[in-house]
């Protein structure tokens, strides 16, 4: 398990989406107003907002919610001004960790975040300390059942993904440049291939392979991070054995 693929591992971690439900409904409501702020609300011109739809949709948020989200973000309802924000730092065993949030009170978000970091035996950083070990790019995972390797790399570089990864036991990843995401995705999905998830999220450069007790600190400092109101997103450069992994979820 390495981390940065959010939806597609951590969730597995941390056990059914149900159990958040609220505070997942509560995290794409400010991604979609502050898509709608910075592009509309017509997700047929707004690149960002028709894929925090898709996600939306993939947790069966109600369009009433949706709705609402999108009028504060372009202005037809009254809402608290949001921002985004992103916090550095490191962890345990030198890990890299970036904390993307949206926040109505920057001072209150980045008091509450650094407290994290220390309670957890980490350091949150200056702007820029651990970015350059991360790239954002387009992650798209599909099931190895559901496709032959050579079929969806032949599609995938077609369409102009940059790289297909097969070392994982059930899954297949496809990177894409940022502005071969929706493309990639559109050819795998007219293939109707089914997409077990498909983000726009930092990959690390390289990667800090954990042993069970290091893995285990790591684990409790990204999971009180991400538990935090104002997180959408939390990466990291950790790496981690399906041995050590299953153990940890016992």
């Amino acid at each position: 398990m390495s981390g940065h693929s959010k939806w597609a591992k951590v969730k597995r971690y941390k056990g059914a989406l149900d159990q958040k439900r609220g505070q997942v409904f509560s995290r794409i409501s400010k991604e979609i107003q502050i898509a709608a702020k910075a592009g509309g609300g017509d997700p047929d011109t707004n690149v960002r907002l028709r894929a925090i739809l898709l996600k939306a949709k993939e947790v069966s948020m109600p369009a009433d919610t949706i709705k609402r989200a999108i009028n504060k973000g372009t202005g037809a309802e009254a809402a608290a001004a949001l921002e985004e924000v992103v916090y550095e730092g490191y962890g345990p065993a030198g890990v890299a960790i970036l904390v993307e949030a949206v926040t109505d009170n920057r001072n209150r978000t980045a008091a509450d975040i650094r407290s994290i970091f220390s309670k957890h035996n980490g350091n949150m950083g200056e702007s820029g300390s651990v970015g350059f070990l991360f790239e954002k790019k387009g992650l798209i995972t599909v099931k190895k059942e559901a496709v032959g390797e050579d079929d969806l790399m032949g599609l995938a570089l077609d369409a102009g993904a940059e790289d297909l990864k097969t070392d994982k036991a059930d899954v297949y990843e496809v990177t894409t440049p940022l502005d071969a995401f929706e493309k990639v995705k559109k050819a795998i999905e007219d293939r109707k291939v089914p997409a077990e998830s498909a983000e726009v999220t930092m990959i690390p450069k390289t990667t800090v392979p954990l042993d069970e007790k290091k893995a285990e600190a790591v684990l409790r400092l990204y999971d009180a991070l991400d538990e935090h109101d104002d997180v959408q997103n939390v990466y990291a450069n950790f790496e981690i054995s399906d041995e050590i992994m299953a153990k940890l979820e016992r």
